[in-house]
């Protein structure tokens, strides 16, 4: 009885000692896969998706490209989300529906403010970093007469999807002009679907904002006797004085078989992304995103607009950690 009882009594102490074993495993395995998701080559999010615009725009072929990237760099679900631009991607980022998005200035001016198309303040929204400059490019045929803002009072004008970025400008340029939707006969079109309505004489002017060229305007000059509207730099000036993000520019000769530089307004793009995605997720991101910058601009010619030294100039909304953890380490070099 007394070895059958002290066997039994081996017994159970060789399986206590087992299971502590491997309760000790079990949490050292638990300590590495919580070091292994903040590993160089991994993020802790398992998401990035990135909203962008319509389908042929600069958006949405610069968002493609990076996506695949940071598929490619940390193993996560990366991809873009075609959208209706600025004023819907900085909504799906405060919302935590994307982590990433491309915006223009003017929009994203007003989300941080709380301001025109956002009655209250964007909380979930900052900036990682100032992009390319979006060129406001108004096409026409030049049969239509029509060659500044103000010959299109009157007129048919697609003035991009309701509520964009590019609806959102144009309508401010107008505005700037003396000119309201009451003296235009409105039609809200993305950039594909404005350019076929101007080619099918549906329309008298289309307002495209975007990098150039823009994708769209170079399908439609195939064939058609295009027109860029100018946008003297005089008015810019003065619209600049209440709309600071707004600049002049000139859309330069040769960008669609133009003959002269034709005066224009831009806006710098911004690159956003959600506050509460941690400090070590948006530096990995954003040193990814400066470390392929030619990948980008191979993949859409307005991501040479896009630098490292002008990432920092004319930020609108607060700097994410992430993103500044990079500017300092790489200031420090």
């Amino acid at each position: 009885m007394k070895k059958t009882f002290g066997l039994k009594k081996l017994l159970m102490v060789s399986a206590l000692s087992a299971l502590l074993v491997a309760c000790e495993d079990d949490n050292n395995t638990d300590k590495n896969d919580t070091n292994a998701s903040v590993s160089a080559d991994q993020l802790e999010t398992r998401f990035v998706t990135i909203a962008t615009g319509g389908s042929s725009g600069p958006y949405n072929i610069i968002g493609t490209t990076l996506g695949q990237i940071y598929s490619k760099t940390y193993g996560v679900n990366s991809k873009s989300q075609s959208t209706g631009a600025s004023i819907q991607n900085v909504n799906l980022v405060n919302q935590g529906k994307a982590e990433m998005a491309l915006t223009m200035s003017d929009v994203l001016s007003q989300a941080v403010e709380g301001t025109g198309s956002f009655p209250e303040k964007i909380e979930n929204v900052v900036q990682v970093a100032a992009l390319y400059p979006n060129y406001v490019q108004i096409v026409t045929s030049k049969k239509s007469g029509i060659k500044t803002m103000d010959d299109l009072k009157g007129k048919r004008v697609a003035v991009g999807d309701l509520n964009s970025g590019t609806e959102m400008n144009a309508r401010a340029l107008l505005n700037g002009h003396g000119i309201t939707y009451d003296d235009l006969r409105i039609d809200y079109l993305g950039f594909a679907e404005a350019v076929d309505a101007l080619r099918g004489g549906k329309i008298d002017a289309a307002v495209l904002t975007s990098g150039l060229p823009n994708a769209s305007i170079m399908e439609l000059e195939q064939g058609f006797d295009l027109q860029l509207v100018e946008i003297r730099k005089p008015m810019v000036d003065e619209i600049a004085q209440d709309q600071s993000y707004f600049l002049s520019a000139e859309i330069p000769a040769g960008t669609y078989n133009n003959e002269e530089a034709v005066p224009t307004a831009i806006i710098v793009n911004a690159l956003v992304v959600r506050k509460d995605l941690s400090e070590d997720d948006v530096y990995k991101l954003t040193k990814t995103f400066f470390e392929n910058l030619d990948n980008l601009s191979n993949a859409h010619q307005a991501a040479k607009g896009i630098s490292l030294e002008n990432a920092q100039k004319g930020l609108v909304a607060p700097l994410h950690p992430g993103a500044k953890k990079y500017y300092d380490e790489q200031a420090a070099k």
